[in-house]
Order: structure tokens, then sequence, then C-alpha cells
């Protein structure tokens, strides 16, 4: 698929299965391309298993900024409360 996006026709490809061999022998080819392949879907494995635990952390991001709650103090008890702190500070 990759060599079909570079427009690389077969004669190119040819050369290069040619230098390939000449490179590391019919042998290694197999070797190469397995090792390829593994470190391949590993690095597929590494890439979803990090998306995971980004959605993981947002979710739990999500879930701890709940929104706050509104207190059930009416105004007047508020009021109330901020002047006896006020004559506490003013005490001390």
């Amino acid at each position: 698929m990759v060599i079909l996006m570079l427009g690389l026709g077969t004669t190119e490809i040819i050369g290069i299965v040619i230098v390939l061999f000449l490179l590391f022998g019919a042998t290694r080819l197999p070797q190469l391309a397995k090792s390829l392949g593994q470190s391949r879907r590993a690095f597929k494995e590494g890439m979803r298993e990090a998306e995971e635990e980004e959605a993981a952390d947002q979710q739990k991001l999500s879930a701890n900024t709940a929104a706050p709650q509104v207190s059930a103090v009416s105004d007047e008890a508020l009021e109330e409360e901020l002047r006896r702190r006020a004559e506490a500070r003013v005490e001390h």
C-alpha cells in the first residue's frame, strides 16, 4: 500500500526487492518482515493504550469537576454570619 502511494512502478519495486535480497539474503528477509510486523503491531497497541488512558483521564476529570452546590442558607442568615465574623475580627 505504501509503495503504491509513493508512485513506484513494478520495475522500481523489483529493483528494491533485488537490493534487499543482496543486502540481507533470502533467509533474513522473512525474519525482517516478521520483526517489522511485530513492531508495527506493538506500536498500534501502544497507541491504542495511550488513547484509552487519555479517555479515562478525561472521564475522571469530568467526573471530578461536578457543579458547585448552592447553599440553602438564606440571604439574611448569610449577612448575619458575615457581621458575626467581622465583629469577631475586630475583637481580636
